[in-house]
């Protein structure tokens, strides 16, 4: 099986053309087979033998590639988008293939270099000191794990009273749900939800007053915050300058969950959204969202790298030999011993085009989703709910039930004109659009809007 054979040459080759393919032709948005129809057309195949890998390749192309929905289609807003760009989809195929281990400095310390720069460029975008470093791990809900975990020790080796009983954490009522659920489920801290102001953002005005009203012992089991930069349903942003504000007033890790709208520290047109973000003590932000990596990866960082190393390190003998390195190693960073170069995409593409063409693709959907706006105001079927912040819109369809929003989604995917997937805002149906992706124009937002008439 590890014998590059004539044989395995071909396939290699092979497998090369379908992902340059992939990458070069358009393809459609793709559809949602059920398991009765997919086992159906797969058959067995998994045998003792083997299929060989010639039907394996014509599986894969004729029967699972197309069962699957392209994310990175220009009509994709439901969820959140993928849109990597080229260099960084084909450089993680080297990548896997390279087979590096990129946990330790010892065995990775290149790969961890070069991801150390990206960490580097995006802590300078977010105004953190010198001291500060992360690393690349699978997604947001790791990112945040590892942050609050970082952030429970370093509140138990710094105030004895915190106990494992008695620890909370404050989050928004439109915090990510997977926030919550590590917080009750993972970690087994109490969630302290503050309600949100009118646009449905977490505010300093409503953290002080909240956490005043709930009594001075329920008080002192806080110690962490999290704040939101790019809500997921809504795109709001949170006062992160108030919260921060009362975070440091009462000696709380302050994280903020940028998992999406982080990556808008790029845009000048957004500064001001982000005032504050510089007072954290980590931050996370998907790559495979808004900074147009492939799945799967997630930057965390901290102010002080130094405290996530406490918290994370993992003894044992046959690890000793790690604890050597001349550098930090991205293992003693979070939840994760084993772990790929999942940042390598993201710097070479990085390196390939420059920070300033990021910045305009960002700016690009800026400006689509603002147009966007623009046209929802102005249809008289349309009503826009949120003013966005960053690049999703939030509308209703006035007149529609929630069957409605329904049926007209199935439709569009049906036809193959776009997946958009109904939400709720305020506990009423209406229709999101997430706009991550640069060759996204206000012609395919027409044509939804169009589409409800």
């Amino acid at each position: 099986m590890h014998e590059y054979t004539p044989a395995a040459d071909q396939v290699v080759r092979a497998l090369a053309d379908l992902s340059r393919r992939r990458l070069a032709e358009p393809r459609s948005l793709g559809r949602i087979p059920s398991a009765t129809e997919l086992q159906q057309s797969l058959g067995s195949t998994i045998t003792p033998e083997g299929v060989g890998a010639l039907h394996a390749t014509e599986l894969w192309t004729e029967v699972i590639e197309p069962a699957c929905l392209s994310l990175d289609h220009s009509r994709f807003f439901a969820f959140m988008p993928n849109c990597p760009t080229i260099y960084a989809a084909a450089f993680d195929g080297l990548v896997g293939a390279s087979s590096i281990y990129a946990g330790a400095w010892l065995e990775g310390a290149g790969a961890i270099h070069a991801e150390n720069q990206v960490l580097r460029w995006i802590a300078d975008l977010a105004g953190f000191p010198a001291s500060a470093g992360g690393t690349f791990v699978s997604g947001g809900t790791t990112g945040n794990l590892s942050a609050l975990v970082a952030a429970r020790h370093s509140t138990r080796s710094t105030d004895e009273r915190r106990s494992v009983a008695g620890a909370a954490v404050c989050i928004s009522e439109n915090t990510h749900s997977s926030i919550r659920y590590l917080l009750e489920s993972v970690m087994g801290v109490d969630v302290i939800a503050v309600p949100p102001d009118d646009r449905g953002r977490l505010t300093g005005k409503q953290l002080r007053n909240y956490t005043q009203s709930i009594g001075a012992d329920k008080r002192a089991e806080i110690f962490a915050v999290v704040a939101t930069a790019g809500s997921t349903n809504a795109g709001t942003v949170d006062d992160l300058e108030g919260v921060a504000g009362v975070a440091k007033e009462f000696g709380w890790w302050l994280h903020v969950d940028g998992a999406y709208g982080g990556a808008g520290l790029l845009a000048p047109e957004l500064e001001d959204l982000y005032r504050g973000i510089e007072h954290a003590d980590s931050f996370i932000i998907d790559p495979h969202k808004w900074l147009f990596g492939p799945y799967d990866s997630c930057v965390l960082i901290y102010r002080d790298r130094g405290l996530a190393q406490a918290a994370h390190t993992q003894h044992a003998a046959y690890l000793d030999p790690l604890a050597d390195a001349s550098e930090m190693n991205p293992s003693d960073l979070g939840t994760h011993l084993t772990r790929r170069a999942r940042g390598l995409p993201l710097w070479f593409s990085l390196a390939a085009h420059g920070t300033n063409a990021y910045r305009a693709a960002i700016e690009q959907t800026l400006h689509v989703a603002r147009a966007g706006a623009d046209l929802i105001r102005a249809d008289e079927h349309l009503k826009l709910l949120v003013e966005p912040d960053l690049s999703v819109l939030l509308f209703e369809r006035t007149g529609w039930a929630g069957s409605d929003y329904s049926a007209w989604s199935s439709r569009l995917l049906r036809d193959q004109v776009a997946f958009v997937t109904p939400t709720e805002h305020k506990g009423y149906p209406c229709i999101r659009l997430a706009i991550l992706n640069p060759t996204t124009t206000v012609d395919d937002l027409l044509a939804i809007f169009e589409s409800t008439h």
